[in-house]
């Protein structure tokens, strides 16, 4: 009797499959060409009813996504066909949304860029009627009250928040939460009111201070503290705390020395973020802080200028000629949105560098 030794057919077929599957797949030039061709098509049909950049952009987007589709349908199938054109519409909104974004930061550089000199950072506009004078005063009034803000709020937020996350329980925490998220979003303008309205009962009618716009923004900044804090500190794991309870550990000490530094990085990063939220705030300085042409380093003594009001003054209020005036403005706008993302920068190398290692 002889035996036959069977095939492996099925081995052989499942090892042929991924191939064939490889085979299907169209390479990776053929979707960008596809998309290129109608592109053009789309650049041909708005020639023809007239150019116009907007409408070419949105033709070459519809032609071009579902160029891509009917060839990727008939040489790879419905599900990766389904899957460029969802890839697609994806990179087309997101592309959209940049599309603002990028003409806004491109017409203040262009614009502001003309003053970025050394005189609108080192004089201010006392005595200035038309051109020259600088923002001097405007940028120490600002970072004087963001400090302010910050020293109010941090401390305020972070106890507030390691309240909610280790101590607080019940009605109580519901109720705290609530008014945090409630404060969340309060309108810039109620907050400066607040502040106003505060002072006006203890020192009268007409009163303007640096420290008014710090407890302004200072409204604005701690639920914000609060929240980011707050969810920091909820991912620090149970069992840090427990160790550290099972060696006798007060709860407050477990906290300042294990909670804390573990969440140290998220911390520093909400915090960051907070800063670049409220820096750039108008209407509350607008009503509390008011605005001035000489410098002034003093918030507890008369009006400080900020840059955002300080922009606001010289765009609404030039004078005659209005083009300086107006220059300045954009150039105190240029140096606010480096601010903004001088300190989101910093919050990622935060976030990356102070972060808790976890590998061994």
């Amino acid at each position: 009797m002889s035996v036959q030794t069977p095939t492996p057919t099925t081995g052989a077929s499942a090892s042929t499959r991924p191939q064939q599957k490889h085979e299907n797949a169209l390479p990776r030039w053929v979707p960008l060409a596809v998309f290129a061709a109608g592109a053009a098509l789309a650049a041909l049909l708005s020639a023809l009813t007239g150019f116009n950049v907007v409408l070419f952009v949105i033709y070459a987007v519809v032609l071009g996504t579902l160029a891509v589709y009917v060839v990727s349908r008939v040489a790879e199938g419905r599900r990766r066909a389904t899957d460029r054109l969802v890839t697609s519409v994806v990179t087309a909104a997101f592309g959209i949304a940049t599309v603002p974004l990028v003409a806004l930061v491109w017409e203040v550089i262009g614009r502001g860029s003309e003053r970025f000199d050394g005189e609108f950072f080192g004089a201010s506009l006392q005595g200035i009627i038309g051109e020259g004078g600088g923002a001097y005063h405007a940028l120490m009034g600002t970072l004087i009250i963001t400090a302010l803000t910050t020293a109010l709020s941090v401390p305020i937020g972070l106890l507030a928040a390691i309240y909610l996350v280790e101590y607080a329980q019940g009605r109580l925490k519901r109720a705290i939460t609530f008014f945090v998220d409630v404060m969340t979003g309060i309108p810039s303008i109620v907050a400066g009111l607040f502040a106003y309205a505060l002072f006006v009962l203890i020192f009268g009618p007409g009163i303007r201070l640096g420290i008014m716009g710090a407890i302004a923004l200072s409204v604005l900044m701690i639920p914000v503290v609060v929240r980011s804090a707050e969810e920091v500190l909820k991912l620090v794991p149970n069992e840090l705390r427990e160790a550290s309870y099972a060696l006798g550990v007060p709860k407050w000490r477990t906290i300042t020395k294990v909670v804390l530094p573990t969440a140290i990085a998220g911390i520093g990063t909400g915090v960051t973020l907070a800063i670049a939220r409220v820096i750039g705030e108008t209407a509350p300085l607008l009503i509390t802080v008011g605005i001035t042409n000489a410098t002034n380093f003093d918030p507890f003594d008369g009006r400080m200028a900020t840059l955002p009001v300080y922009a606001y003054y010289q765009l609404t209020q030039p004078g005659v000629p209005p083009q300086f005036a107006i220059d300045r403005a954009w150039t105190a706008a240029l140096l606010l949105i480096m601010l903004v993302m001088g300190l989101n920068v910093v919050a990622r190398l935060i976030s990356r560098f102070f972060a808790p290692k976890t590998g061994r």
